[in-house]
């Protein structure tokens, strides 16, 4: 199954593209800007039965006079997984031979233990004269900066959100967040709501997930973005829930710990509204969930 963290780590390539010329820098190259790129499908599937898909497929093109281009494909990883070089190799040889065009592969992980694993050159073919060799670019926690500074994420919000992902897991990743929702408070609504809901996904179940949850929800409430919106919506319920239990304490009616439980666990604000206003009349707690 395709998690949140896989999906955030390869498609802010498809919203940002430019993010690349960050991330080549990092890792200590120097590609020129492109002056277009194009988002590929990503589908690498032969006639066969079987279906090869690649995360993000991306095409540059570059303003020189051979017409440079070359294809990125960006790949998420969140574990090792001994049958991936075979995988990527057969993606890289597949591209260059559909499209003609020169492929990389750029691998995207959010833990230091895959990050080292998917880096190491992979050799293919026999010890005597390998046939090919597999040496993606990687980025992760191990080589992407720890952004805390609000004012240098706003530098570039869309590298700071990958490098906010990649250290999702890190102990450091409560002040990186607190740095980005600070960075994107007047930063206009249609740049500011992509970041957020990748960021949201990128963290996936963590624990820190609900810290950012928190910070959107202070920092943030002006935006209307998704997230913000359920946001909204788990404050409205927790508000009604707790105004038919104050109802009910106030008036000397006893709530069971099974009634209680109903209350607190519904999340429809509508059918809230109705045992509210019967919080007000009714004699016993249970009487609230009666149909009219």
């Amino acid at each position: 199954m395709v998690s949140s963290p896989h999906e955030a780590m390869h498609r802010i390539f498809q919203e940002y593209p430019e993010l690349f010329t960050g991330v080549s820098q990092v890792l200590g190259l120097n590609f020129p800007s492109p002056v277009s790129t194009t988002v590929l499908p990503t589908d690498l599937t032969e006639s066969r039965p079987v279906e090869r898909r690649v995360d993000t497929l991306l095409r540059f093109d570059f303003d020189t006079e051979d017409g440079r281009a070359f294809l990125l494909a960006v790949e998420a990883q969140g574990k090792k997984d001994p049958d991936k070089p075979g995988s990527w190799a057969y993606y890289l040889s597949y591209l260059y031979t559909k499209y003609q065009v020169p492929p990389l592969l750029l691998v995207i992980c959010q833990d230091r233990a895959t990050a080292e694993w998917a880096a190491r050159p992979v050799t293919i073919g026999p010890a005597e004269w390998p046939s090919l060799t597999l040496r993606p670019l990687v980025v992760g926690p191990h080589n992407m900066p720890l952004i805390t500074n609000a004012a240098e994420a706003r530098k570039d919000l869309a590298f700071a959100t990958l490098a906010a992902i990649t250290h999702a897991a890190e102990p450091e990743a409560g002040a990186i967040l607190k740095a980005m929702s600070t960075a994107l408070r007047d930063v206009p609504e249609t740049i500011a709501n992509p970041i957020v809901e990748l960021i949201a996904q990128g963290l996936g179940k963590r624990p820190v997930a609900q810290q950012w949850r928190n910070l959107v929800a202070v920092d943030l409430s002006f935006y209307t973005s998704p997230m913000s919106e359920e946001l909204r919506a788990e404050g409205e319920v927790k508000g009604l829930s707790r105004g038919i239990l104050v109802a009910l304490e106030q008036r000397g009616v006893t709530v069971s710990d099974e009634a209680r439980l109903r209350i607190t666990g519904c999340a429809d604000p509508e059918l809230l509204d109705t045992w509210l206003v019967r919080a007000f009349t009714v004699s016993a707690a249970e009487e609230i969930f009666e149909e009219a």
